[in-house]
């Protein structure tokens, strides 16, 4: 089979051919369909992220796709289930494996190029919102980075949680995108002084941070007495500090956000929410936005798209009939 792996860390990752992978006990093999790119997958291959596995290793960290295979001792999930499942390495390959209890059924409404791009975006900016932060009707909610593969979703999300969401991005286009998701308020972080801004909106109760510094500072400031700070990535390249003189004279709390890191302490959590989302898609509340839809040959060109900050929404790599697949 085709897999794109990183053969050593000082290594450019490539198209390999390998041998397709068999099942163990408690999983099953996913004829992976798409994968879905995430900027962890660039934090990788440079060696940053927390939880690279050690080389040689195939990328891709959430997939969907028809199991085709299942191992010893699965219950639950049978060969023929079209499922999406966060796998943490190894989706961007004609075959995938997976512990089954990771695996989530799909609608069949849904496009297996949406469903490898829902896990990680949707299942971040709900776990953030509603079960860290606890985002309540009418607050609102300022959104870093708003256009990009986490921050479209939680605009989408706080919308649906009924905040007033402000929207931070850089550039027209990107703000058009946001404000289609639901955003009240948008803003260019390139053009305004973003702290006077906010200052002029009233107070902000919580902060979803993708980003980081430049951005980071002026957002803390601006929360109201016992906002809520998400620290959820650093897009930006710089992680911010937080005075602590600040967190106690406004009772501000900062919350950090590892979604993945729920797979192992809390499990339930994450698929719960998981569950519920896929049921607000299946009603029609969400409407994931794909920029770019590439085949498994142009995975490196999708990786850039995110390193560079050019996407919006998700970067999806389908591994489907290309004939079949809309490409960007």
């Amino acid at each position: 089979m085709r897999a794109f792996m990183l053969h050593a860390p000082s290594d450019a990752p490539d198209l390999t051919e390998t041998a397709i992978p068999g099942p163990g006990p408690g999983e099953v093999r996913i004829k992976v369909a798409a994968c879905g790119l995430n900027f962890a997958d660039t934090l990788m291959i440079s060696g940053d992220y927390q939880d690279t596995p050690a080389t040689p290793f195939t990328l891709g960290m959430e997939v969907a796709g028809i199991v085709d295979a299942c191992g010893p001792g699965v219950e639950g999930v049978a060969s023929g289930a079209r499922v999406a499942a966060f796998i943490g390495a190894g989706g961007l390959a004609d075959y995938a494996i997976c512990a089954a209890d990771r695996c989530i059924s799909i609608p069949d409404a849904m496009p297996m190029t949406t469903a490898a791009g829902f896990p990680v975006a949707y299942g971040t900016s709900h776990l953030a919102l509603g079960h860290k932060a606890r985002l309540q009707t009418g607050e609102t909610l300022l959104v870093l980075g708003a256009a990009g593969g986490v921050g479209l979703t939680a605009v989408e999300i706080g919308a649906q949680m009924g905040a007033r969401v402000i929207a931070v991005a850089r550039g027209a286009d990107r703000l058009d995108i946001a404000r289609k998701a639901g955003a009240a308020i948008t803003l260019d972080s390139d053009t305004v002084d973003l702290r006077a801004e906010l200052k002029a909106v009233g107070g902000i109760d919580v902060v979803y941070d993708a980003v980081g510094e430049p951005l980071a500072t002026p957002a803390l400031r601006a929360l109201r007495p016992e906002g809520r700070f998400l620290a959820i990535g650093f897009a930006g390249g710089k992680v911010p500090q937080f005075p602590g003189n600040i967190l106690l004279v406004k009772n501000i709390s900062v919350m950090g956000l590892y979604w993945g890191g729920y797979l192992r302490f809390a499990p339930q959590v994450l698929a719960d929410s998981l569950r519920a989302l896929v049921g607000w898609y299946t009603e029609g509340r969400l409407h994931p936005h794909v920029s770019h839809v590439l085949p498994l040959e142009r995975a490196a060109e999708g990786l850039e798209l995110l390193r560079n900050r050019k996407a919006t929404g998700k970067v999806v790599i389908s591994l489907e009939d290309p004939s079949q697949t809309p490409v960007s």
